[in-house]
């Protein structure tokens, strides 16, 4: 498996674009997604009892097992909260796209992001997408393109592409994502969407999404919140031509390493573009009973705003992290544990075997100074393990969302 420069269509018989079509100021605002061939799909949605209406639509969808040609995607609206009307609109929304690239509308799934409990204008969609679907592009731009159009308070686009040889044959998997705000999922977070060529069946797919999110995407936290509109579309259309991965085998462990690898890397750069944010947090938790135990305290460590502001007033705070441990859930032993800190600037141990350890506050600081920082907690357990990412608490997160409709 290999990195490589890509977009989302990179994968063979994808094509993609993004346009300004005036839901937002001066911005990309809708993304369009095809497959030449229809392709297999596997999602997951929030799990937030407050869904979206494309979320309720795509749910359905996806559940009867049909093959995926387009996906529609509109940034600036949510399309939540917005009853019957809502429903309707994104109706509306999947058979203007299907009818331009001549399917069925079940074989159009759709997508939106932005503020909650305002209704689409539907005017601008439709012409936005007519407007928009002559420049889908097979061309690498046509994904930085859709990248770009799917942001809402990002700062940054997140892509990647990787290639994997099954039987002989170059498969390649890439994905974009947005989220930077709202990220605290309990199923999937954000919008992501990856594109493969290789030729898998459903079911194995599905499986490796609903693995994958467990240790990818419902490991970040941002501010801890889970958003109405959270969505993973994964999208197979086989043009590779590698045979078919219809067993657990060679192919299919290869297979589900680089999907792992596009989706750990969106989730971490999620994680690093949270709002407002000065600093990726890593928290490793080793020698756990079991596998929930090591997430469940990965996940509170990362989640806690103690943490968080602790991280960005640079503050070696342990007693935060190891007061987010006890209210996790997890089992283990507080008198056990270690905790270190680490950076470029340096590593720093803090507590071990439950004991606070005297250190030099100065050199802590060097090393809190540092944008990446690594939280290493071992607890002595047993032998399973877990890593969660998140970012620290600024004062700009407030201001972010104090303003945010505006």
């Amino acid at each position: 498996m290999k990195v490589v420069e890509g977009s989302i269509t990179s994968p063979k018989g994808f094509k993609a674009c993004g346009n300004s079509i005036g839901l937002k100021k001066d911005r990309k605002d809708m993304a369009l997604i095809m497959s030449e061939v229809p392709a297999v799909c596997a999602a997951t949605f929030t799990t937030n009892v407050v869904k979206a209406a494309p979320v309720k639509r795509d749910m359905a969808v996806v559940a009867e097992g049909g093959k995926i040609s387009g996906v529609v995607i509109n940034s600036g609206n949510a399309n939540a909260c917005t009853g019957d009307k809502g429903i309707e609109d994104n109706e509306m929304m999947a058979k203007i796209y299907a009818d331009i690239l001549g399917v069925p509308a079940d074989e159009v799934l759709t997508a939106s992001t932005g503020v909650i409990g305002v209704m689409l204008p539907m005017d601008i969609i439709e012409n936005g997408i007519k407007a928009t679907a002559p420049m889908l592009t097979a061309d690498v731009d046509g994904g930085h393109e859709a990248a770009l159009a799917i942001m809402t308070t990002d700062t940054v686009n997140k892509e990647i592409t990787v290639e994997v040889e099954l039987g002989g044959k170059t498969v390649t998997v890439a994905g974009m994502s947005k989220g930077s705000g709202m990220i605290h999922p309990n199923m999937a977070t954000m919008l992501g969407f990856i594109t493969t060529d290789a030729a898998i069946e459903r079911e194995l797919l599905d499986e490796i999404v609903k693995e994958c999110v467990k240790d990818t995407y419902n490991m970040i936290s941002v501010d801890g919140d889970t958003s109405t509109n959270d969505t993973l579309i994964a999208l197979a259309n086989g043009m590779a031509g590698n045979d078919i991965i219809k067993e657990k085998n060679e192919d299919f462990d290869k297979f589900k390493e680089a999907f792992y690898a596009v989706n750990s890397f969106l989730a971490k750069k999620m994680a690093e573009d949270g709002e407002g944010a000065t600093k990726l947090i890593t928290v490793n938790v080793k020698g756990a009973k079991t596998k929930l135990d090591a997430r469940l305290m990965a996940k509170a460590v990362i989640g806690s705003s103690l943490v968080k502001a602790a991280m960005f007033g640079e503050d070696a705070n342990w007693g935060r992290v190891m007061c987010a441990m006890g209210y996790s859930g997890a089992d283990f032993d507080p008198e056990k544990v270690d905790i270190v800190f680490s950076s470029e600037g340096g590593s720093i141990l803090l507590m071990d075997k439950g004991t606070p350890v005297k250190f030099d506050e100065e050199f802590a600081l060097k090393v809190l100074k540092e944008k990446y920082i690594t939280v290493d907690i071992d607890v002595f357990n047993g032998s399973e393990s877990a890593t969660a990412w998140g970012c620290d608490l600024s004062y700009d997160y407030v201001k972010i969302n104090g303003d945010y409709r505006s």
